[in-house]
């Protein structure tokens, strides 16, 4: 089986309702989608994270001019070894951001492609699962022109425990009284059975964050996510540890490289690769392993299209616990509710929670089939033919 075509696609469209978090307001909604052609007809899809801000055709002239002239003519079966070459040639000009997050997208078509090759869901590929299901956590609570908060947050919360989540996540790094009312005013409203975690998305210095992590101990908060900026792994030593909230961070550190100082270094109790922008499955399957070996929680980044919210399925089934016990700490879904308008129907509305739970695709490769027209919708010419 042989590479004949690398096709990145940019998706993006406006999103009727804006929404803010700390580092300024999302109008739209973009990613960047891989298509792998083979020459038996067999076709894999990946994804390249977008975060809120980021411009699509950043990661989409990688694949398009770097990338793509590296894997034509090759066996996608080389998987390995096309990732070591890739990183190599964009390593002058790379080493993390939307250049990983490009090979992230080659990366889990790759193994897409090879999935669908031997009939076999990546997770099989990867070594097994773990798990069939995974515990859910839902990500929302960005602010809403018009909308008063916390008043708002509580009725979101409501609206996630109507649906059967027992976890979310709030967005926070609107200052620092406002977060501290923001946190008791929904774990008032929720209860003290429901798990509740913020992400702050690096608004803050550590004096700061200490404040808070200090404030809300009372609120029983589960992990404190991206307190601080990702240049400042000493201040994320300082606060690991400070209270019984867990410190997580690593969605903006890439590949093994990048996370190799955070778990040696101790910096941590929760990394948090995306598999979309850290590497895709072959560079975080080796994050995973350097976690395990070092005895630290990973619980992956997911905010991404239908693609990307598949393929972390497969390798969150593939992650052992920390350490495998009778009742474990299992790692947990990441689990988007924000506008999305083309997550859902790009894969058919193959994904959903029942009871609790989303269960893991078993079909091959990254477990879903792709709907071409929602590509064709959603596409934005970027390179002149």
């Amino acid at each position: 089986m042989k590479i004949i075509d690398v096709i990145p696609h940019v998706l993006t469209t406006e999103l009727s309702e804006p929404f803010a978090f700390s580092q300024g307001w999302v109008e739209k909604r973009s990613t960047m989608i891989v298509e792998i052609v083979t020459d038996e007809g067999i076709t894999g899809w990946g994804e390249s994270l977008c975060h809120g801000l980021q411009p699509p055709e950043i990661a989409a002239s990688f694949v398009q001019f770097c990338f793509k002239p590296l894997l034509i003519g090759r066996d996608p079966f080389d998987v390995e070894v096309l990732w070591e070459e890739m990183y190599n040639r964009s390593r002058p000009f790379g080493q993390g951001g939307a250049a990983v997050n490009a090979i992230s997208g080659v990366d889990i078509a790759l193994w897409d492609a090879i999935g669908r090759k031997l009939g076999k869901p990546v997770h099989k590929l990867l070594g097994g699962a773990f798990r069939t299901e995974v515990t859910p956590y839902a990500t929302g609570f960005y602010r809403v022109r018009g909308k008063s908060y916390p008043e708002e947050a509580v009725l979101e919360a409501k609206r996630h425990l109507s649906k059967g989540f027992k976890a979310f996540k709030l967005k926070t790094g609107f200052g620092v009284e406002e977060d501290i009312k923001y946190v008791y005013s929904v774990r008032e409203a929720v209860g003290p059975d429901i798990r509740i975690m913020m992400d702050a998305n690096c608004a803050y210095h550590t004096a700061a964050a200490r404040r808070i992590l200090l404030e809300c101990e009372k609120a029983k908060l589960h992990f404190f996510e991206e307190p601080l900026a990702p240049e400042n792994m000493e201040g994320y030593r300082e606060l690991k540890g400070l209270t019984s909230t867990y410190i997580a961070s690593g969605e903006n550190v890439f590949g093994k490289i990048g996370y190799r100082g955070w778990i040696a270094g101790g910096a941590l109790d929760i990394l948090q690769p995306d598999l979309a922008s850290s590497g895709g499955f072959t560079e975080c399957k080796k994050i995973a392993a350097m976690a395990q070996a070092w005895g630290t929680m990973l619980v992956p980044h997911v905010w991404g299209s239908g693609i990307g919210l598949a393929a972390s399925l497969q390798f969150i089934a593939s992650l052992p616990p920390t350490p495998l016990a009778l009742n474990p700490d299992e790692p947990m879904l990441e689990y988007d509710q924000s506008a999305h308008p083309f997550r859902e129907d790009l894969i058919y509305h193959a994904i959903g929670m029942e009871n609790g739970k989303v269960k893991i695709p078993t079909q091959p490769g990254i477990g879903v089939d792709v709907n071409k027209d929602v590509i064709v919708e959603y596409s934005k010419p970027v390179f002149r033919v």
